[in-house]
């Protein structure tokens, strides 16, 4: 397969991160192959149409579920999906709940994060001399969140407005000291792979969404034994069909992409008035 060329190469101008079950989830695809400055990306990106939009979509942990959360080379994906011009990202997950009440299939469409991970690297500005502030305060897209919720509205899915969702480096799951440490802190899902992602997504300007499915209650949560990685997968792929048909709901509810330059998103503003090291793509 050749390098994609971004003159003659599809386009697409929404970027779906998740896992393999979406492979499914075309009318048409193409696969291509993306080179970044970051080396190679998880897995060729699919590109193809999606309720009527074109979509790059990019498995996280690569085929077979070959890297682990700490391995991700999130640099790369992002630049690539950005690079076949994606500029708004749904990022369906799956995590662990920190409340009773969040219980196994729930959907959370998360306002915040907290970054507990370590040894990833977190900036594409991480050459000498080459500092970027960009903000962070609210990390996820306002209006992707919106078309999130709308969408599982639409389909008589509840999905919870809102919370908290503290990332850990993984691949371990958390300690009951752990968890009841996150669950006082008033967090209330937990994950391994939305950070750095979230923050890579902000710095190259791109309006980013989290779609979280609780697979489980985190250790520590009351009295509810501790899970194990094979039901978490079982819980997951129970939920799949629905994950898979929220996600093209929202797909189908974004708005119309805008050019870079009559961008009124704030996620897509977010690098206007600062001398960048490096021209994106």
């Amino acid at each position: 397969m050749t390098a994609y060329d971004p003159a003659t190469g599809p386009r697409a101008e929404i970027g779906v991160i998740g896992g393999s079950g979406f492979y499914s989830f075309f009318d048409d695809a193409e696969r291509v192959r993306v080179e970044t400055p970051f080396g190679e990306p998880s897995d060729d990106l699919v590109i193809g149409t999606v309720a009527g939009r074109s979509v790059a979509f990019l498995a996280r942990h690569g085929q077979g579920h070959r890297f682990p959360p700490h391995r991700v080379n999130y640099r790369a994906n992002l630049w690539a999906l950005r690079a076949v011009g994606v500029r708004q990202i749904l990022a369906p997950c799956a995590v662990g709940s920190l409340r009773r009440e969040l219980g196994p299939g729930s959907v959370v469409v998360p306002d915040q994060v907290v970054d507990r991970t370590w040894g990833r690297a977190h900036t594409v500005y991480d050459d000498p001399g080459a500092v970027v502030h960009v903000s962070f305060a609210e990390p996820y897209c306002p209006r992707g969140r919106a078309a999130t919720l709308e969408a599982a509205a639409a389909r008589g899915q509840t999905a919870k407005d809102g919370g908290t969702l503290v990332v850990v480096n993984g691949p371990r799951f958390s300690s009951a000291a752990e968890s009841r440490w996150h669950a006082a802190q008033g967090w209330d899902i937990v994950g391994m792979t939305a950070m750095p992602e979230a923050a890579l997504a902000r710095e190259l300007a791109l309006c980013f969404t989290t779609i979280a499915l609780v697979t489980d209650h985190d250790a520590g949560v009351d009295d509810i034994p501790a899970v194990t990685h094979e039901e978490v997968l079982a819980v997951f792929a129970r939920h799949m069909s629905a994950l898979k048909e929220t996600v093209r709901s929202t797909i189908a509810a974004l708005p119309e992409a805008e050019t870079d330059s009559d961008a009124s998103c704030s996620c897509r503003r977010v690098l206007d008035g600062i001398d960048l090291p490096q021209p994106l793509p």
